[in-house]
């Protein structure tokens, strides 16, 4: 989960909403600049972070703090897995996404042990396999996984509440058509991108969020309990060209 600090205790996003973020921002991709495989590409986007069940596992930091994403550096090996072979079920397209996500987030680990380079190994070889019963391209399915990279980045950086102040512009990504892309927070409060990728000239994305004023859990089952019955917002924001 993405914890941020609140001015009562903490603000805590599940991953699958930030998912969901990122498909709605995909959503609103202009026509011209889509990848191939559009549709399935945004629902790869929109299930990427299926694994996380944050209300199942251990959720608390070694203080009883909620245990934001960024801090949990152990390799879950076996959900990852799982991972992939459920995105089966949506087809080979989404699978191999998620599967080069996979490959994204864990290559600069490879050779810290054997199954972790096996896990990889077989990552790159499903790509391969996927892209060849597919017809693609490698290069093709590599744009459409910079699209669903970046998608994930900006909705990230929504959630982890990174815009800068200042109307100041903050790196979102290098797409394979050469053009990089910052995101900035006007002085409305709005959100822009430059350059402008999206079909409409204005739109609104958004997601639920929710807020615990307890600061501190004796265990992960009590902050489970606790999200169950903490109040929930929608957080906005509104992308002006």
């Amino acid at each position: 989960m993405i914890v941020n600090q609140d001015e009562k205790g903490w603000e805590v996003i599940y991953h699958r909403a930030h998912a969901l973020l990122a498909a709605q921002l995909a959503g609103h991709w202009h026509p011209k600049k889509r990848p191939v495989r559009w549709l399935e590409t945004v629902a790869a986007i929109s299930h990427h972070d299926d694994l996380e069940k944050e209300w199942e596992e251990k959720n608390i930091t070694e203080a009883g703090a909620p245990l934001d994403f960024t801090l949990d550096s152990e390799i879950h090996l076996p959900k990852m897995q799982r991972l992939v072979q459920n995105a089966r079920y949506r087809g080979r397209w989404v699978a191999m996404l998620i599967s080069m996500h996979m490959s994204f987030l864990l290559e600069g680990k490879r050779g810290e042990s054997p199954e972790l380079d096996d896990f990889l190994d077989e990552q790159l070889q499903h790509q391969q396999q996927w892209r060849q019963e597919l017809n693609i391209k490698k290069d093709d399915a590599a744009e459409a996984y910079a699209f669903f990279q970046w998608c994930d980045r900006l909705s990230l950086i929504l959630c982890q509440r990174q815009l800068p102040v200042g109307e100041r512009a903050l790196e979102i990504a290098t797409l394979p058509d050469g053009n990089r892309y910052d995101v900035i927070q006007n002085g409305d409060g709005n959100v822009t991108v430059k350059p402008w990728p999206f079909l409409e000239e204005q739109f609104t994305v958004n997601l639920e969020a929710s807020y615990l004023e307890q600061l501190k859990f004796d265990s992960s089952a009590e902050l489970s309990q606790a999200l169950q019955a903490a109040p929930i917002k929608t957080l906005e924001w509104t992308f002006v060209k």
